[in-house]
């Protein structure tokens, strides 16, 4: 075996031996970023290819410099004592642009390439964001994720704790474009006001999106009607209620009310027999009571 300039006279070398030391490594990125490539050859070298799935996008001739076709395919190199350094840069990343980075020097076995994940964040919605739910009722609440890729994970969160995924079904289908739809269920029967929190996450996603709804508890409480709180009235001072009409009940609007214990009878005659009855009529809940 006899060397001269790294070269085994006895493989087909055709006197430009030279190797790739450091070959591109794996990336996942966001469409429309940017991401870089470094592959590093010995001294001695002469042309250095880059190749996307196959496809050549970038020439690096040693005696000429990097010949540029395209815009979104640019480099950057790098000389230092054990040899040269070119970086691909790809600009504004396509779904497409997925699969196999390619680093060649056009000789035998001197091929190192790595992997693409170009990943899309889609939008993530939960169509309500507020819910009323009453006592001993359960619902379904609805989060979409639409034109993602891939599909994100979707998990549930309420009031910051994690909710176990028995509570949940999550659907996936194909979309458009090669982008991927998701659909989470959970289905809730809620024992109080919370908070909910939908999160979608793909790798590429420094956090993950999120989408929330707040559920309005409503007890049966509510449901004590002007003539108990007027039978009880008696043995108060005053009492604080929350005071919801019957025609606005789905929609959660409320009043809270203070009403001393001298006036609390007279209140009560008032909206009982006066002409407001009407607009009065619904149902209350005692907050505090003196």
């Amino acid at each position: 075996w006899v060397y001269n300039d790294g070269c085994n006279f006895n493989s087909p070398c055709l006197g430009f031996c030279y190797s790739i030391i450091n070959g591109p490594t794996n990336a996942t990125v966001l469409a429309g970023s940017e991401v870089r490539f470094n592959c590093t050859v010995s001294v001695g070298w002469v042309i250095l290819i880059w190749l996307s799935n196959g496809n050549p996008v970038l020439t690096v001739i040693n005696s000429q410099g990097a010949v540029e076709t395209s815009d979104r395919f640019t480099s950057q190199n790098y000389t230092s004592s054990i040899g040269f350094t070119s970086e691909l840069i790809i600009r504004n990343t396509q779904l497409s642009d997925s699969g196999k980075i390619e680093c060649s020097t056009q000789q035998p076995s001197e091929n190192s390439f790595a992997f693409l994940s170009v990943q899309v964040n889609g939008s993530l919605f939960i169509k309500n964001s507020t819910l009323t739910v009453k006592e001993n009722k359960t619902v379904e609440i609805v989060c979409e994720a639409l034109g993602w890729a891939p599909s994100p994970d979707i998990t549930w969160m309420t009031n910051d704790s994690v909710i176990d995924k028995s509570r949940y079904v999550t659907q996936q289908s194909q979309g458009s474009n090669g982008l991927h739809n998701t659909l989470s269920i959970l289905t809730l029967t809620p024992t109080d006001t919370e908070i909910l929190t939908c999160l979608a996450d793909i790798e590429a996603l420094p956090n993950p999106q999120n989408a929330t709804v707040t559920v309005i508890f409503v007890t049966s409480t509510i449901g004590t009607s002007i003539p108990n709180i007027y039978h009880q009235s008696a043995i108060r001072k005053s009492v604080y209620m929350v005071y919801l009409p019957f025609t606005e009940q789905e929609s959660g609007h409320q009043e809270k009310l203070h009403i001393p214990g001298p006036y609390l009878k007279v209140f009560l005659d008032q909206r009982a027999v006066g002409p407001a009855f009407s607009s009065w009529h619904g149902l209350f809940r005692i907050l505090e009571e003196g």
